[in-house]
C-alpha cells in the first residue's frame, strides 16, 4: 500500500491485550523511630553499602570473563564481613546492576548509529533540499551544514570509544546516582549545601535491601516483619555488638501496618512465603525512612482479544499534557461525548506521579461504569531517541520526551488489573493522521469542536477493535444512479466483499433501470457516469 504523494506504508502489528503485572510492591512509613534506631539504620546501610560497592567493583573488573567460581568466592569474602543471606543479595543486586548497565550501553550505541547515519545522509544531500516524511533532507544553511559535519567527527569517535567498551565488557556505573554526582559540581544551580549534599549522597548509597526466602520464618530471615508490624534486622558480623535481641537481632521501635494491600502481605507472611523487603531514607520528605515490600505473583490471566471487545471500547490518545478519550461501540462507531483526563508533569517526581496516577484513575473508573476495555498505543520511542531525527524541530523532540511512555503504561496496566479491565495495546502507525483525515470533520459540530487527539481516539479505538479506521462514505445525494442507496453500515472486518458494491434486489428499482440490467449493476463502465460507455448505445446505419 502507498500512501498518495509518500512512500510505502510501514507494516501495522495487529492488536493485542497487554498482560499484567508480574509483581506486587507496597510501602509504609516507620514511624517513631528512635535516634538510636535511626544510628543502627545507618550504620548497618553504610557498612553493606561499602561491601556492595567492593563486590561491583570485583564483578566490573572480571567483565566477560565473569563465572560462577568467580561468583562464589566473592559471596565467600562478603558472607566474612556480613552474613550469608546479605551476601547473596549483594552479588544478586550487583549481577542486575551489570545486566542493567550492559542494556543501557548497547542502546546507547544504537543510539549514536542512528545519529551518525543520519547526519551523514544529510550531509551528502544538497544544501535546502527538501526531504520526505521518511526521510530527511539537506541542511539549511552552509553555516548548518559545517557545524554538523564537524558533530559527525565528534559522535563517530564517541562510537568508536563505546563499540570498544562494550566489546571489551567494560561498563561505568556510579554507585548513588550520576545526576546527585553531577550536582556536587553545581551545587548553586541544584540549590543544596554541600553538608545537603553529603547526607544525599551517604543515603543514595546505602544497602539495605534483601531478597526473601519461602518456607523461613515470615519468608525472610534477615529483614523479618512479623505479621502485626514488627521489624527486626539481622545484623552483620561486625556490628553484632549493637543487638537488643537475640541471634544478634535488633528490632526496630516503628511499626508498619501496610494499609494497602495489607491483607495479602499478611497472607503472605502468616504462610512463611517468600517477601522482598527494602529500608530507605528520603531526604527529600523530611529524612523520613520507610521500609518496601515487594513479592512475585503469577501473571495475570487476560481476556481472550474477541471478548475484550465484544461490547466495544475506549479509544485513548496519549499526550504530552492529557489523555483523549472516546467511547465506541463494537461496530466501531462513537458513542457519547469525548472525555479528557489532564495531568501535570512539571515539578517534583511525586507530583508527577500522582498526576499521572489521578489521570488514570479517571479514566479507568469511567471504564469500570460502563464494563469496558481500554485501549491505548503501544508508543516506544526507541526509534526518536536521537535528536538528528527531527533536526531544528526542537518544540516537537521535548514534547516527544516529555510523554511519560513507560510509567504511564506501567501503571495503567497496573491499576486495571486491580479492577479487572483488559488493556488492548494497538500499533500507533498514522492514527493521529488518518484520525484527523476521516473523524474530526465529521464530528465536530456548531457546540462540539472535535480536536485532533479526540480523532486520534476514535482511530486507535477502530484499530483495537479490527476496524479501518477510513469512515465509509456518505451516500450520494438523491437522483443519481443508486438514488441515496449506499450503505452506511459498518461491515465486520470478516465479511468477504465489503468494500465491493452491494449486490442488486431482484426487480426494478427505478423507473430508468429495467430489470435486464442486473448482471451488470457492479460494474462501474455499464453505469450512466461522465467519461464512461452506457450500456444503451446507439447503433448508426449505413446509407
Amino acid at each position: 500500500m502507498v500512501e498518495p504523494g509518500k512512500g510505502p506504508l510501514r507494516r501495522i502489528d495487529p492488536p493485542f491485550v497487554a498482560l499484567g503485572p508480574s509483581g506486587v510492591a507496597i510501602r509504609d512509613r516507620l514511624k517513631g523511630l528512635t535516634p538510636q534506631d535511626e544510628k543502627v539504620l545507618r550504620l548497618v546501610g553504610d557498612h553493606l553499602g561499602s561491601s556492595a560497592g567492593k563486590d561491583l567493583k570485583a564483578r566490573f573488573a572480571a567483565g566477560l570473563e565473569h563465572d560462577s567460581d568467580q561468583w562464589a568466592e566473592r559471596k565467600r569474602s562478603l558472607t566474612v564481613e556480613s552474613s550469608s543471606r546479605w551476601a547473596g543479595s549483594i552479588t544478586k543486586a550487583t549481577h542486575d546492576q551489570w545486566a542493567l548497565a550492559r542494556r543501557s550501553q548497547i542502546a546507547y550505541v544504537r543510539n549514536l548509529e542512528a545519529a551518525v547515519a543520519t547526519i551523514a545522509h544529510r550531509l551528502s544531500l544538497p544544501v535546502g533540499s527538501k526531504g520526505s516524511n521518511r526521510t530527511p533532507g539537506g541542511y539549511h544553511s552552509r553555516e548548518e551544514w559545517f557545524a554538523k559535519s564537524r558533530r559527525l567527527h565528534l559522535l563517530q569517535d564517541r562510537l568508536e570509544r563505546q563499540r570498544a567498551d562494550y566489546d571489551a565488557g567494560r561498563v561505568r556505573v556510579v554507585r548513588g546516582g550520576k545526576r546527585l554526582l553531577r550536582n556536587r559540581h553545581n551545587l548553586e544551580a541544584a540549590q543544596l549545601t554541600e553538608t545537603e549534599w553529603r547526607a544525599r549522597w551517604e543515603a543514595g548509597r546505602r544497602f539495605l535491601s534483601v531478597d526473601g526466602e519461602s518456607g523461613k520464618r515470615y519468608g525472610n530471615e534477615t529483614i523479618r516483619v512479623t505479621p502485626d508490624g514488627e521489624v527486626s534486622i539481622r545484623l552483620p558480623a561486625p556490628l553484632a555488638h549493637l543487638a537488643n535481641a537475640g541471634h544478634g537481632r535488633y528490632v526496630l521501635t516503628a511499626k508498619v501496618t501496610f494499609r494497602h494491600r495489607g491483607e495479602q502481605w499478611r497472607d503472605r507472611v502468616c504462610a512463611n512465603r517468600a517477601v522482598a523487603y527494602r529500608i530507605h531514607q528520603d531526604l527529600d520528605r523530611r529524612g523520613r525512612w520507610y521500609l518496601t515490600a515487594s513479592w512475585t505473583i503469577p501473571p495475570v490471566k487476560t481476556l481472550p482479544l474477541e471478548a475484550a471487545r465484544a461490547g466495544g471500547l475506549i479509544g485513548v490518545d496519549t499526550n504530552a499534557d492529557h489523555l483523549a478519550a472516546w467511547r465506541l461501540d463494537q461496530h466501531g462507531n462513537p458513542v457519547g461525548e469525548p472525555r479528557r483526563f489532564d495531568y501535570d508533569l512539571s515539578g517534583s517526581t511525586g507530583h508527577r506521579d500522582a498526576q499521572i496516577r489521578h489521570a488514570l484513575i479517571g479514566l479507568l473508573h469511567w471504564a469500570e461504569r460502563h464494563h469496558l476495555a481500554v485501549a491505548i498505543e503501544n508508543l516506544d520511542f526507541a526509534a526518536e531517541a536521537t535528536r538528528e531525527k527531527h533536526g531544528r524541530l526542537k518544540r516537537f523532540r521535548n514534547l516527544i520526551s516529555g510523554i511519560p511512555v513507560s510509567k504511564l503504561r506501567a501503571r495503567l496496566v497496573a491499576m486495571a488489573a486491580e479492577l479487572g479491565i483488559a488493556i488492548v495495546a494497538v500499533d500507533p502507525a498514522y492514527t493521529s493522521k488518518w484520525g484527523a483525515q476521516h473523524w474530526r470533520k465529521p464530528l465536530t459540530t456548531t457546540d462540539r469542536p472535535v480536536t485532533r487527539h479526540e480523532a486520534a481516539a476514535v482511530a486507535i479505538g477502530r484499530r483495537a477493535l479490527g476496524h479501518p479506521i477510513r469512515r465509509r462514505t456518505a451516500p450520494p445525494p438523491h437522483d443519481q444512479s443508486d438514488r441515496a442507496g449506499h450503505r452506511t453500515v459498518q461491515a465486520a472486518p470478516e465479511t468477504l466483499r465489503r468494500e465491493e458494491p452491494r449486490p442488486r434486489v431482484p426487480g426494478p428499482r427505478t423507473r430508468s433501470a429495467p430489470p435486464t440490467r442486473e448482471a451488470n449493476t457492479g460494474n462501474q463502465d455499464t453505469q450512466h457516469r461522465s467519461g464512461r460507455p452506457t450500456e444503451h448505445t446507439q447503433l448508426t446505419l449505413s446509407p
